[in-house]
């Protein structure tokens, strides 16, 4: 298979792997409304992550994790989960409050930065990659369109429902009298 094949089709993934982002913090915004608490959500969100990838690597067969090595890693290395945990809380907290977009885009934006700064320095064991004015060009663009989304939204706080509210399909502002 040629390289500039596979190349684009890793970029394809990738962009599906992105494009379920907001979708993810849509759906952990409601379940987090549902549970009564952000967090509870959090939780279950990282539940159900553990049940889907349980069963595949059932499937493909993958060998017991070297458990052994866990006492030599260096404690940056556990850096995934605190900030999975992190980003599955902003995102169901913040997307009801600024919307999908104005959340993903300042998201994107986050980790153009980082990402700059990571290669960078090769901090993570990360192979080192120069800043070019290109890499540097994209970045800036990327924050001027952060900035104009921000510019052009709005932010509207939608009512909050209760659990019975949601539970019941009934969206007023007021609990049901009974």
């Amino acid at each position: 298979m040629n390289s500039s094949f596979i190349l684009v089709a890793l970029a394809a993934v990738a962009v599906i792997a992105g494009a379920l982002v907001p979708f993810q913090a849509g759906s952990n915004a409601e379940l987090g409304r549902a549970l009564g608490h952000p967090l509870w959500a959090t939780l279950v969100s990282l539940l159900v992550s553990m049940l889907v990838v349980m069963p595949i690597l059932l499937a493909i067969q993958a060998p017991f994790p070297a458990l052994r090595a866990i006492k030599h890693l260096p404690v940056w290395a556990w850096l995934g989960g605190v900030a999975g945990a992190i980003y599955i809380s902003s995102a169901l907290i913040l997307v009801p409050r600024v919307g999908a977009t104005s959340f993903i885009v300042c998201v994107i934006a986050g980790q153009l930065i980082t990402s700059l700064l990571l290669d960078y320095h090769g901090w993570l064991n990360l192979p080192v990659r120069e800043i070019s004015i290109g890499r540097v060009l994209g970045v800036i663009l990327v924050l001027v369109g952060m900035l104009t989304v921000q510019w052009f939204s709005p932010t509207v706080v939608p009512p909050q429902l209760s659990a019975t509210q949601v539970a019941t399909g009934i969206s007023g502002a007021a609990e049901p009298k009974e």
